[in-house]
């Protein structure tokens, strides 16, 4: 063996030659070598170093030979082995290391459970992490503030909130490890309104919130609009100067797209000395779902000579601007240069903007055959590619093709109760009330519901939830007052209710009824009440806006005088004076 590239030191010169080897795998079998022949083979730190340095090093089938030609491994050993599989990400090995630990009658310490529950987190694996927890009661570890912040995590990463709360609310103190996967898993699982009504309490009880707790909030934010909450965690950061890196940056952006400020997000993008292909895509995004289409593919054409190169998710995103702007050679060449000059296999997401795209622009019967000829024919694609097809079709009253792309649909998705709604109303808008009358008793013998709707508004950084016919809120007999008030003074401007919008199972009355009190309206009129003149009403809906509601909102915004923006499932719909940004594009 060779050693002379190795500089020797007089005292402990095998150890020297494991850190200037460091994890680099071929120096690492010739300093085990050295320190086999040298005499060192039974030293205990020297191979606890070398197996740290070959799992760091990427070599997991070496790491296990190192460990099985030592006999009698110790505690100190087995942890350091433990941790760096955890560490590097060798989850399933950490936990047979873990095993072997056990095996050799050598108790576990809470460090060893730190990183087991980790591998267990990484694996989402949730029967191996509940055995793990009970290891850990049996070993006396269930109060150690170190061990309870990585079953949050766990608990949290494997989706099991009410687990990784009990958890945390049973830590005698969270340290912001805890509090941080508490929030995050949250954030992550949809529950944005709890994310930050615990960011909240963590305010409260002072603990100091770091960069990865302002992301993680930052993404509630943007999940529930709370724009006050965000634009206070914007505050916070400049105020205790935390470095606008990357992540932070896109995290601000993203958050001020959602919550409808388009503008605000673009002088963060400007402000940040790094931007990577998130941080473009994130803004080419919000200016897409703002209806600012040109905005868009000029900021996607600056970044393709200045930027880093888009990826596959850039594309959707300029796509789906292009689509929702009438944008139609735009988009065209847009998806031509994405498999021509970056060579990007259009996916699923890409086909539907363009299928989109066509349709929204009244290219029906081109939309139709792009989708026979162009677009590979995998079940994967299709329901989403023909949800985009029968959107078109409703939107430009094609019913004999709406027809056809229906029975695609529900030969591919027969329990979804969204395709049945949309054909109903494809055919109430041709006239067919016989075909209605049959899709609703389709529905009603397959036990299908609409999925229930419902608006979020924020009024001084709470949060409020209204669903159709909502009377939960405190002041509900306010907000029906003052709405129903409201819909005299729009249908004095001209406003009439579109009573086709909702279901067709209803009498005339009755659906002018449903629709005056659909979620957005509830949300919209509690704005109104409790919100200075001046302030724009800002609401986030999780299903696509009704065309009643958005033609009422411009009535709205006219005798209130009012900016009004709402995101749908969709996009952002900006109403002022009486038009909104979407130009009934959506």
């Amino acid at each position: 063996m060779e050693t002379k590239r190795f500089n020797h030191h007089p005292h402990s010169p095998a150890y020297h030659f494991l850190l200037q080897a460091g994890p680099r795998l071929k120096l690492l079998p010739q300093v085990h070598a050295y320190i086999v022949v040298s005499g060192s083979g039974h030293t205990r730190s020297l191979l606890t170093k070398l197996l740290n340095l070959t799992c760091a090093a990427g070599s997991i089938t070496y790491t296990h030979k190192i460990f099985l030609s030592i006999t009698n491994p110790d505690s100190f050993l087995f942890n350091s082995l433990i941790k760096s599989t955890s560490k590097y990400r060798f989850s399933i090995h950490s936990l047979y290391f873990y095993t072997s630990m056990l095996l050799s009658n050598i108790a576990p310490s809470s460090y060893t459970f730190t990183s087991v529950v980790k591998s267990c987190a990484d694996l989402s694996s949730l029967m191996l992490g509940k055995l793990i927890h009970g290891h850990v009661f049996v070993n006396g570890y269930g109060v150690d503030v170190h061990v309870q912040s990585a079953l949050v995590t766990f608990y949290a990463k494997s989706g099991d909130l009410s687990n990784a709360r009990k958890v945390f609310d049973k830590m005698p103190e969270q340290n912001v490890v805890a509090w941080n996967s508490m929030i995050s898993g949250y954030e992550q699982n949809g529950c944005g309104k709890e994310a930050i009504t615990l960011f909240e309490r963590m305010r409260e009880v002072s603990t100091g919130p770091d960069s990865t707790t302002l992301v993680s909030v930052l993404s509630a934010c943007a999940q529930v609009g709370a724009l006050g909450l965000g634009c206070w965690v914007h505050e916070y950061i400049i105020h205790c100067q935390f470095e606008l890196n990357v992540v932070l940056g896109t995290s601000l952006i993203n958050m001020y797209n959602r919550c409808g400020n388009v503008l605000k997000a673009r002088e963060v993008f400007d402000l940040m000395q790094e931007r990577n292909v998130f941080a473009w895509t994130s803004m080419v995004s919000g200016y897409g779902t703002h209806g600012y289409g040109h905005q868009a593919v000029e900021l996607f054409e600056e970044m393709r000579r200045v930027g880093p190169c888009p990826n596959s998710i850039t594309f959707v995103a300029v796509l789906s601007a292009c689509a929702h702007a009438g944008l139609v050679k735009e988009g065209r060449n847009a998806f031509t240069s994405m498999k021509e000059q970056y060579h990007l296999v259009p996916g699923v997401e890409h086909y539907v903007c363009m299928v989109d795209m066509l349709g929204r622009a009244g290219l029906v019967e081109e939309a139709y055959k792009f989708i026979k000829q162009q677009i590979p024919k995998t079940p994967s694609a299709a329901a989403a590619i023909w949800t985009a097809m029968l959107g078109a079709c409703k939107m430009h009253k094609n019913m004999s093709l709406g027809a056809q792309v229906a029975e695609h649909l529900l030969a591919i998705e027969p329990e979804n109760p969204g395709h049945y709604v949309m054909l109903s109303n494809i055919y109430a808008l041709a006239g067919r009330m016989d075909r209605v009358e049959m899709i609703r008793n389709i529905m009603i013998r397959k036990s299908l519901k609409k999925q229930v709707g419902y608006s979020i508004i924020e009024v001084d950084q709470k949060t409020y939830l209204f669903s159709m016919g909502d009377k939960s809120h405190p002041d509900t007999n306010e907000i029906y007052r003052y709405l129903d008030e409201l819909m005299w003074r729009c249908r004095e401007a001209g406003y009439t209710a579109l009573s086709k919008s909702v279901m067709h199972e209803l009498e005339e009355e009755e659906r002018e009824v449903a629709l005056r009190y659909h979620s957005e309206k509830l949300a919209i009129a509690f704005g109104l009440l409790k919100t200075k003149s001046e302030t724009p009403i800002r609401i986030v809906k999780n299903l696509r806006m009704c065309e009643d509601c958005h033609w009422a909102i411009k009535y709205i915004s006219v005798v209130t005088k009012r900016e009004i923006i709402v995101r749908d499932k969709l996009r952002f719909h900006h109403f002022k004076d009486g038009s909104c940004s979407c130009l009934d594009f959506w």
